[in-house]
């Protein structure tokens, strides 16, 4: 079951939980209702990244086991806390590079890290390693999304 603190709003922060599922598309709607549309596409892949590995890899898919999804929509900034009820995770230094090179064990694992630090303006874990937070900041100026 999807759960809702408030229907969401501008300028407020809304919280959604749901139970470790990959069924992501009724919450990734919710997510970006508010987004403008020529970022969806973009956004659409970052945040499904971010909420499958929070299910998969924190949760281990335990539908006991809640992700919890703060979100805010501020002037021009967009933010997203993913929090999941797992052991924790210590990412990598640097996940601004990506190598084909490595074993396909180890590119799947640093891909979604790469896909999240080139779609979003800010990536940060909290000091566990069960809470990401993800900023999109959109500037009139700013160049076109990546995906479309």
């Amino acid at each position: 079951m999807i759960a809702l603190t408030s229907r969401p709003a501008r300028r407020v922060w809304n919280t959604v939980s749901f139970p470790s599922t990959l069924y992501l598309v009724p919450i990734l709607d919710l997510l970006l209702a508010e987004i403008p549309s020529p970022w969806q596409a973009e956004l659409r892949l970052g945040l499904q990244e971010a909420l499958v590995n929070a299910a998969k890899h924190g949760n281990a898919l335990d539908p006991r086991k809640k992700v919890f999804v703060r979100f805010l929509i501020s002037s021009n900034q967009y933010w997203w806390i993913i929090s999941d009820q797992g052991c924790g995770f210590r990412p990598p230094q640097c996940c601004g590079l990506y190598k084909a090179e490595h074993t396909h064990e180890e590119r799947e694992c640093g891909r979604g890290l790469y896909i999240l630090h080139q779609i979003f303006d800010e990536v940060e874990w909290n000091e566990k390693g069960t809470e990401l937070r993800l900023c999109k900041q959109m500037r009139s100026s700013e160049k076109s999304p990546a995906v479309v």
